[in-house]
């Protein structure tokens, strides 16, 4: 056998090392180092900027404070180079060279994506009046509803919470002032494509954009359901970059409260000798509230490709009231996973969205007491230190007892989900990329249940002396909601013409049932209100109930389409049309159609404009609209049947039933007709841009209980569809971006809109109605003051409707004008003699947004005021009088502003009505985002103030959001004589990017 020598294998080694170095691992020779600059329009160096090498997992690096980056990548390899605020850009890497790569600001935003009913377009293409809000956007205030982090953000939108300060208080949203006398006010909401969502089930950290649809032509396509405006909401998804990424963001937020009614010592009640002297000094104020302390926290996790992606969030809250009791606990999540096939054949979505909320309601009626109770009366009982003092004077008890002793709260759990099936038909069954055709197909479930309890216990000085061994009542409410939403998109555009059509089938089934009990004289207070059997009150008078339970539901179905045209992004036409029936309309207007057309013209890419350099872009548009409203109870146009009161016949008690209510077979719809013009403009290189509207919308058809003859009718009022209301306005959003350079920007928003509102009619050819109407009257005490508002053919919503103050007379008692301008004493004085001395709806309203970033410090100053109105200061009608009630205390105001009232009880009088003008300061947010390492990708700090200082026009009474600016009765604060104190909240929170 040959032996081996080593030299004759030499040879071969270095073919095979050869091969291994040249062809095994070449992309470890390929690896080549790119660098570059990254400057922005100005030639400023952008910082932090992200350099990623698209394709690779994590093969990335950020620029320096040069605007200088280094990266090692393949041949060829495209680099993508993203920082906030500017455009993305790409760009391939050759043969190592250095780059010089120029980012453009994102600050004209007229290819940013819009949300419309049933789809999305860009900006440019917008051709009815519809404001975008990005989550960036939204105001940092700690509040767990996203329509007060919008309020002022939208013109026309009116965001409302009187009472916020209260953690289980509800919003009022309005679109372009109120529309309607009896049904629902409020937009509808629309969540992902789903309509009919709950803004109490949305974490604001999960939202990426509000979009709001102002006029028919926006609206239209949700037919008996657009009149109030549509809110759509469109949530995060999933990353798509191959990486997961993780967030946290928290907050602690301090709620001071405000001493708005300030009212008399303990030593000025003696000295006024307003009342008895128990010997104590007690602030009833004081020992009623406190400060809240609230947090919230919320850990994201993202990840995935551009096939598949997925969101999961979940979040936990723990809100604080400023009385003794109030609180709201919850726990929320939301996932969503995003999925397409392969060649984009199908995608598939699914969304899950679970909350459960644990909450203890606030009293509202223990701050009316704690201004009334003698401030020399005790908390706690001087003769049993172990008691609460029990106190009855003017339908008043012990505040402190109620909320401390007292259980009032409940639990409220949300579960939504919702899935879509989209399928692309091209280019699967056509190969020309000219054309597109998808359809899908949505099922959406909605459920909310609420479980609510009350109990006294028998250890209460009210129990006690009403003669029961505790009190208890229990209730359950759930709410259902089920749809199918059914799409067909088709797409064709060449190099000029772009045809977009949708169609769609739309079916909704709402069910609402619950039931509620309640009993007395337990036998112990340890099971509170879950034994409702255990109380001995119900079983011991034959006949007594104590419980009730009701069910009712109602379901829509749509038929609708939408076809737009746009030519050579210059011109810009849309159509739609909803068919649209509803099981609450009568027999006779079971459907009803709700058209719409729009046009926009892009002035500024005509050639006769080319020249003009300050206008970047520049369109007017035009639209006409047709919207429903069928917010309003099931049944109302049948004959329904009633319970009325137990009979005893032949020894046993007999439940009575009758007629409760007139068929109705033409009740339909509230209609709106909707005109809406417009200009959209970006001027000066996009640094000014901006939007002004102006709006009429007639609302006919508006329901309303009527007087009708009996017979033929069985009850004396029917529901019908009569009267006319018209609002009109001016709507304008402008935005500028003063300063934007390497280290300082400086951007000015400014949000304004003007409101007018007359009531045409009451009256059509088979109804006659009032030539006006009375609003709700106020509480008695201890006169009877009434109402003071009225609604009245030819007038605006809200007019304040009384006596004008003349003076008071030798004994200090109310005079007033008569008709003919002679003064009176009040006590003569008629209907005959009332007119309109004020109006509570504000004629314009604005905001005004300041965004600073200096480096790493950012700076918002958000102000918004409201122009134009009049308030009417109930508390001060009641309370700041000598005439008050005696024995109970009453404001300062009573014997300094009010002093020569000395005889004058709660009289209305244009006296109470004043200028309700403001200016305040509403957030501040100071910030500073610290970029630490590759694990932590960025820091931000923040500390945000609210409602920090008011310039209004009348300083005494309470905050100005205290007053109700949306529905019929404008002006007058939420309670007319409670309230919940407005705050100062102080807000440190942190948001953390892993």
């Amino acid at each position: 056998m040959k032996n081996f020598n080593l030299r004759e294998l030499l040879p071969a080694f270095r073919i095979v090392l050869c091969l291994l170095l040249c062809g095994i691992t070449p992309a470890l020779w390929a690896q080549q180092q790119v660098s570059g600059t990254v400057i922005d329009s100005e030639n400023e160096p952008v910082i932090g900027a992200t350099v990623w090498e698209k394709g690779t997992k994590d093969n990335r690096t950020v620029t320096n404070a040069d605007g200088r980056f280094s990266i090692s990548v393949q041949p060829g390899a495209v680099l993508s180079i993203s920082y906030i605020g500017y455009t993305t850009v790409e760009v391939t890497a050759n043969n190592g060279e250095p780059l010089h790569i120029a980012m453009s600001e994102e600050s004209h935003m007229l290819d940013d994506v819009v949300v419309i009913g049933y789809g999305s377009i860009s900006k440019k293409e917008v051709t009815s009046a519809v404001s975008h809000v990005s989550g960036k956007d939204m105001l940092q205030i700690g509040n767990g509803n996203p329509a007060m982090q919008i309020q002022g953000k939208v013109p026309g939108l009116s965001v409302e919470n009187s009472t916020g300060a209260d953690p289980n208080s509800s919003v009022s949203m309005q679109v372009r002032g109120v529309s309607s006398r009896n049904a629902g006010l409020g937009p509808l909401v629309v969540i992902d494509g789903v309509p009919g969502g709950s803004l109490d089930n949305i974490n604001e950290n999960d939202i990426e954009s509000i979009d709001v649809l102002k006029d028919g032509a926006a609206s239209a396509i949700y037919g008996t359901r657009g009149s109030n405006g549509v809110v759509v909401i469109t949530t995060k998804k999933g990353a798509v970059d191959g990486n997961v990424h993780t967030s946290y963001s928290g907050f602690i937020n301090i709620t001071d409260p405000i001493r708005e009614l300030d009212v008399l010592s303990a030593d000025e009640f003696r000295k006024y000798n307003r009342g008895e002297d128990y010997g104590a000094n007690t602030d009833w104020f004081k020992s009623i509230s406190k400060t809240g302390v609230s947090h919230s926290h919320t850990l994201t996790v993202s990840g995935g490709t551009s096939r598949t992606n997925y969101r999961a969030t979940v979040d936990y809250k723990d809100t604080d009231g400023i009385d003794l009791r109030a609180g709201k606990r919850q726990v929320g999540a939301r996932m969503t996973v995003n999925h397409t096939g392969k060649d984009d054949l199908y995608k598939i979505i699914l969304n899950v969205t679970p909350r459960n909320v644990k909450y203890n309601n606030a009293d509202y009626d223990a701050f009316r007491e704690a201004i009334m109770i003698n401030p020399t009366i005790p908390v706690m009982d001087k003769d049993n230190p172990g008691k609460y003092t029990y106190i009855t004077a003017y339908a008043t008890n012990n505040p402190v007892e109620r909320l401390k002793i007292e259980q009032n709260g409940g639990e409220r759990t949300f579960l939504n989900w919702d899935g879509t099936l989209k399928v692309n038909l091209f280019p699967a069954l056509c190969k020309d990329e000219r054309h597109s055709l998808s359809t899908q197909i949505t099922l959406a479930q909605q459920i909310i249940q609420n479980d609510y309890s009350w109990f006294r216990p028998s250890t209460s000085t009210v129990a006690q002396e009403s003669g029961f061994d505790g009190e208890a009542k229990r209730s359950y409410d759930k709410n259902k909601q089920q749809s199918l939403e059914w799409l067909v998109n088709y797409g064709f555009s060449n190099t000029k013409n772009r045809v977009a059509f949708m169609g769609g089938y739309s079916y909704q089934y709402f069910v609402n049932d619950g039931l509620s009990a309640e009993n007395k004289d337990f036998a112990s207070d340890l099971l509170g209100a879950d034994n409702l059997g255990a109380g001995a009150y119900m079983g011991a008078t034959a006949g007594r109930k104590g419980m009730s339970s009701y069910r009712n539901d109602s379901k829509l179905i749509a038929f609708f389409g939408r076809l737009s045209y746009s030519f050579n992004d210059r011109y810009f036409l849309t159509a739609s049309i909803r068919h649209e029936g509803s099981s609450k309309f009568g027999a006779n207007n079971k459907w009803g159609n709700f058209p719409a057309v729009s046009a926009g013209w892009r002035i500024s890419q005509e050639n006769f404009m080319r020249g003009i350099n300050w206008i970047n872009d520049l369109k007017i548009r035009a639209d006409y609209g047709e919207t429903g409203n069928q917010d309003f109870a099931s049944y109302q146009s049948l004959a329904t049947m009633a319970s009325y009161d137990l009979i005893f016949y032949k020894g046993q008690y007999i439940q009575g039933w009758g007629i409760n209510s007139n068929p109705n077979v033409n009740l339909k719809w509230e209609k709106g007709k909707n005109w809406n013009a417009g200009i959209d403009f970006s001027l000066l290189n996009y640094k000014l841009e901006g939007s002004v509207n102006y709006y009429n919308r007639k609302q006919s058809d508006l329901l309303g209980t009527y007087s009708v003859p009996v017979p033929p009718n069985v009850i004396a009022n029917s529901y019908v569809n009569v009267g006319t209301m018209k609002n009109t306005g001016i709507e304008i959003e402008l935005r500028y971006n003063a300063v934007r350079t390497k280290d300082f920007d400086y951007t000015l928003s400014f949000i304004g809109s003007t409101s007018d509102n007359k009531f045409v009619s009451f009256s059509n050819r088979l109804y006659e109605g009032q030539k006006f109407y009375w609003m709700d009257g106020f509480p008695s005490y201890p006169g009877n003051p009434g109402p003071v508002q009225r609604i009245e053919e030819g007038q605006r919503v809200g007019n304040f409707y009384t006596f004008r103050y003349a003076g008071v007379d030798d004994n200090g008692n109310w005079l007033v004008y008569d008709k003919s301008g002679e003064k009176i004493p009040v006590s003569q004085g008629t209907d005959a003699d009332k007119c309109v001395v004020g109006n509570g709806m504000p004629e314009f309203t604005a905001s005004l947004t300041n965004n600073f970033r200096y480096r790493n410090l950012d700076l918002t100053l958000y102000f918004r005021g409201a122009f134009g109105y009049q308030i009417y200061d109930a508390q001060d009608l009641y309370y700041g009088v000598m005439g008050a009630a005696p024995g109970t205390n009453v404001l300062k105001s009573a014997y300094s502003e009010n002093a020569h009232i000395t005889e004058g009880k709660n009289v209305h009088s244009s006296y109470f009505v004043h200028d309700g003008d403001f200016v305040k300061l509403d957030v501040a947010t100071l910030g500073y985002t610290w970029k630490i390492n590759r694990y932590i990708e960025k820091v931000r700090f923040y500390l945000t103030g609210r409602n920090l200082f008011s310039i209004r026009s009348y300083n005494r009474g309470l905050d100005p959001d205290a007053y109700c600016v949306n529905g019929l009765q404008p002006g007058i604060p939420y309670s007319k004589t409670g309230y919940y104190p407005s705050t100062r909240q102080y807000l440190f929170g942190v948001q953390i990017d892993f």
